[in-house]
């Protein structure tokens, strides 16, 4: 039943706000772990699969000071295959009658649009999970199922803590430092300011950006002491990086042993290059797609199909078709596992 709206007593005369207390849920940031920071609206209502040609290049060559005796010279092989996700259709459907409308009415508010935001708010809730963790976990999808990403534990700090509340503020800085530096030099594009994005819990990425980073550590220009937030942006701003710090709490639990998982994404990699013999030539074969993390929908918003019902009901059905998360190049991919 989609609405429960119970009758009540008023006392006359009386005063109803003209408002009403809605529910709020959180925001998800984990969106922004895709390239574009959000879903590419690729798909057809009726593609059931995404294929997503690759190339592998090995370079050969013969070198001498004569010329090679053989008639025959190696070559480069360049060796293509074929990569593909499944899609899947949301569908979420709701009924009412003139007797939902007028209960709805009687609570100041209406119901056609209170359950069109409802559902497209489901569509959202369970286009993140997919995301994150896939529709088909075990078939590998989600981000936080991804074959080939980097997945590590919060060592012990100095002082041996392992949790982020007791976790030196300084250390953890340089920690989430490293963890982007690996990054970039999986994907050759030190040198190349890129955007990072931290996606974790509140009760695991918050302390960090409401904590105090000790004088002897490090020091703004100005003096004053920056949180551990504060010290990851100045620092990968002196690279020419930006660095996103969304919150998702479906996260909490999801690390490994039952910490906190913190995912630390570089959405998009940027194609190095050089003017003069370039050791990356191949990579500026067109058309490259230069993201690393995807999600595809068919449309921006999900559908809505209304039909009559029997005896004056309607029926309004919402769908759209989503991809999971899809981690094309999981080398931009680090899963960091914390206890808060």
């Amino acid at each position: 039943m989609p609405l429960i709206a119970p009758t009540f007593e008023m006392v006359v005369p009386s005063f109803m706000m003209p408002q009403i207390v809605v529910p709020y849920s959180q925001v998800s940031g984990a969106f922004e772990l895709t390239a574009d920071g959000g879903p590419r609206v690729l798909l057809g209502e009726d593609d059931y699969a995404v294929y997503l040609p690759r190339l592998d290049m090995r370079s050969r060559m013969a070198a001498g000071q004569a010329l090679p005796g053989q008639m025959e010279l190696p070559s480069p092989e360049i060796v293509a295959n074929m990569i593909s996700a499944p899609t899947y259709r949301q569908q979420v459907a709701f009924t009412y009658d003139r007797d939902d409308i007028a209960a709805a009415a009687r609570y100041n508010f209406s119901l056609d649009a209170a359950m069109r935001l409802a559902c497209q708010q489901t569509h959202a809730q369970y286009a993140r999970l997919a995301l994150l963790y896939g529709y088909n976990p075990a078939n590998g999808e989600g981000f936080l199922n991804a074959t080939g990403a980097t997945a590590v534990n919060l060592p012990p700090d100095s002082n041996g803590n392992t949790t982020i509340s007791t976790y030196d503020n300084g250390q953890l800085a340089f920690y989430l430092l490293t963890q982007m530096l690996q990054i970039k030099n999986r994907t050759y594009n030190l040198g190349i300011g890129r955007r990072f994005v931290f996606c974790g819990p509140q009760e695991t990425l918050g302390p960090m950006a409401y904590n105090v980073v000790q004088l002897v550590q490090f020091q703004r220009a100005g003096a004053g002491t920056a949180s551990t937030v504060g010290t990851v942006n100045q620092v990968a701003d002196d690279n020419g990086d930006t660095v996103m710090w969304v919150y998702d709490d479906t996260l909490k639990g999801k690390g490994a042993g039952g910490t906190d998982a913190i995912i630390i994404a570089m959405p998009e990699v940027a194609t190095p290059s050089t003017p003069r013999l370039n050791t990356n030539k191949f990579a500026q074969l067109q058309p490259n797609l230069e993201a690393c993390m995807l999600q595809l929908t068919d449309m921006v918003a999900p559908m809505e199909i209304t039909s009559p019902l029997p005896r004056g009901g309607t029926d309004v059905l919402t769908r759209m078709r989503v991809t999971s998360g899809w981690a094309i190049r999981p080398e931009a991919l680090t899963i960091l596992s914390a206890a808060a």
